[in-house]
């Protein structure tokens, strides 16, 4: 079953997008009296000759743009509308058009060729960034916003946390999390998406830390937590906004950081994890803003995302109930030869898992948690027939690619056979695609397989709520988080190895 739009809470979405519905006339009347001088620039930007054409489309309103439809519609809806609109009006080039997005003027594109240009072949012109709120949030020294031979470096680094050799020494500590919260599940009523977060923050924090350390752990969760409400929300710096409680929880949390930068660097230990990493270079000295701004981001990167796909996987799973038995006879084969051996899993096991890396790619095609990504023209772009002014921000439409019919038949339809065939190049890009791509993605696939291993041989659930939903915040999950029942498998066969 699919979920849909329909129970979609437009005024929530408001409030969390930095407009509380009772202080509304606050940033409109500030935001009337600087008319003029937004306007100006935007003029300014919008007018070429008419041998430069601007793709089609609406700006919406100014400063605020399209944002609110955006953020208030299904996103397939909001994509594929214009697509079509522009197809029609424009023969044939609905595949880019133009919008105003976070306070931002955007041109979004959704087919693979294009997509492959601007993250990959055209990667030059076109500089990784996010909306300015986004962006002041994560901290500019984080590695989603360079370029060139910074990037490269600071990539490199980053990427030596996360690569097999690496994170395959972290299996053991993944699986104690997952045996230690799993039970606490046990005949209770959970909220799958705020358990998911629980998860995959632990998992982020051994990455970034190399350690349990409680006491810090659960300092920087409460910030984080802070933070991220107002990641969707307008750079209205505000007294109430999301956006200035958003920032004031980033302030908290960057000296938090730098005390434990500290503490590591007077300790005379580098340490384990990304930290420690960081600490270490010898090539490129980090000053503590750098550490800190890049373990926020991998934070960013690791957290919300990956407890948005795995709760989808339970949504899809519990759907889908032929699909769940089958991961359960995969993953009981794999317990059984564990159980002989007398030992636990390993990075080997997580490789013998085809079908459950099956439902994991389909889930990240189907939720498409990332519709999109943030580049930046750096310099005036011929695109397509069109004009990309300097400073406009480029978003290749991730989520109209996976959902095209062409590429991926019933493209509604949940279907992990599809990827017994690997896809067409530049037509599956949940990571992303190109030099900037997620540096992440083996860890998030790897807590992905270790939980579904214990959760499918062990439990059961049942959605609460049997009407189907979906809300955005900031990635779009099941509605209310997918409020589940979770009771033990009934007939279990195995059980768990200490």
């Amino acid at each position: 079953m699919v979920a849909s739009f329909k129970d979609y809470n437009p005024i929530a979405t408001v409030q969390e997008l930095g407009f509380p519905v009772m202080t509304m006339v606050i940033p409109v009347l500030l935001l009337c009296s600087c008319l003029i001088l937004l306007l100006l620039p935007l003029f300014l930007q919008w007018h070429h000759s008419k041998d430069k054409r601007l793709p089609p489309g609406s700006m919406g309103w100014p400063y605020i743009g399209e944002t609110l439809k955006l953020y208030t519609e299904n996103p397939n809806s909001f994509f594929s509308n214009r697509q079509k609109r522009y197809t029609i009006e424009h023969k044939g080039y609905g595949d880019i058009f133009k919008t105003h997005i976070l306070g931002c003027p955007c041109v979004m594109i959704s087919s693979p060729e294009a997509a492959r240009v601007v993250l990959v072949t055209g990667a030059h012109l076109f500089k990784p960034t996010y909306p300015t709120s986004k962006e002041k949030m994560i901290g500019p020294e984080a590695l989603f916003f360079q370029q060139g031979a910074y990037h490269s470096r600071l990539k490199k680094l980053v990427q030596a946390s996360f690569l097999p050799s690496a994170i395959r020494g972290s299996i053991s500590e993944i699986e104690q999390i997952v045996l230690e919260f799993l039970p606490t599940w046990k005949y209770a009523t959970i909220n799958t998406l705020q358990e998911m977060k629980k998860y995959t923050f632990d998992v982020a924090m051994i990455s970034v830390i190399g350690e349990k350390q409680q006491l810090e752990m659960e300092g920087i969760k409460h910030l984080y937590s802070c933070l991220e409400k107002g990641y969707n929300s307008m750079a209205l710096d505000l007294p109430g906004t999301p956006f200035h409680k958003a920032m004031k929880a980033r302030k908290q949390l960057n000296e938090t950081l730098r005390r434990l930068i500290e503490k590591r660097r007077n300790s005379g230990k580098q340490g384990g994890g990304l930290l420690g990493v960081l600490l270490g270079a010898k090539d490129e000295k980090l000053n503590d803003s750098q550490i800190a701004d890049n373990i926020i981001g991998v934070i960013f990167a690791a957290h919300d995302t990956t407890a948005s796909i795995l709760t989808w996987v339970l949504k899809y799973l519990h759907d889908n109930q032929d699909i769940l038995e089958a991961v359960t006879s995969e993953q009981e084969g794999i317990r059984q030869e564990i159980i002989e051996a007398n030992r636990r899993l390993t990075w080997d096991d997580t490789r013998r898992m085809p079908l459950t890396t099956r439902v994991i790619q389909e889930t990240l095609r189907t939720a498409s948690i990332l519709s999109f990504t943030f580049r930046e023209a750096v310099e005036e772009v011929e695109f397509e027939g069109y004009l990309i002014p300097k400073g406009w921000k480029v978003l290749p439409l991730f989520r109209s690619i996976h959902h095209c019919a062409d590429l991926f038949p019933q493209p509604h339809k949940f279907d992990p056979s599809r990827f017994e065939v690997p896809p067409r190049p530049n037509t599956y890009m949940p990571f992303g695609n190109g030099v900037h791509s997620c540096p992440g993605s083996e860890l998030a696939k790897l807590e992905m397989l270790i939980l579904l291993h214990h959760l499918t041989i062990t439990y059961r659930w049942q959605a609460i709520e049997d009407e189907d939903g979906i809300q955005y915040g900031p990635f779009p999950v099941p509605k209310r988080g997918l409020p589940i029942r979770v009771a033990p498998r009934p007939k279990q066969k195995f059980a768990k190895s200490d």
